[in-house]
This record gives C-alpha cells, sequence and structure tokens, in this order.
C-alpha cells in the first residue's frame, strides 16, 4: 500500500492507495471532488493512473 497525505485546515488525513502494478510513481489524472465538497465513505476522491490501469481512490 502506497500513504497518501490529504489534508486541510482542519483535518489530516492518510489515505491508503491499493497496489495498482510495479511502478515507483503514477499519475493523478482527475481530482473528483473540489474545495470545501462533503464526502462519505467509499465516495471517489481521485483518479490514478499507470501505463496499465486507471483507478478511482475512495475515501
Amino acid at each position: 500500500m502506497i500513504t497518501l497525505n490529504c489534508c486541510n485546515k482542519n483535518m489530516l488525513k492518510n489515505i491508503e492507495l491499493p497496489d495498482i502494478g510495479d511502478f515507483d510513481e503514477v499519475e493523478v489524472i482527475e481530482i473528483l471532488v473540489a474545495v470545501g465538497e462533503t464526502i462519505a465513505a467509499q465516495d471517489s476522491i481521485l483518479t490514478l493512473e499507470s501505463d496499465k490501469a486507471s483507478m478511482e481512490i475512495p475515501w
């Protein structure tokens, strides 16, 4: 698992990212939430992409 630090002025949360292959780096191709938007558990927050796959990452 990879850990992504997600923060704003009121909170800091580590988001564990699933392994999407044997890559040192993957690209964030889309951020699916806006600043100030309320999100629920399991809402997708961003999309990652490697050479072989793309994956939406839940909260």
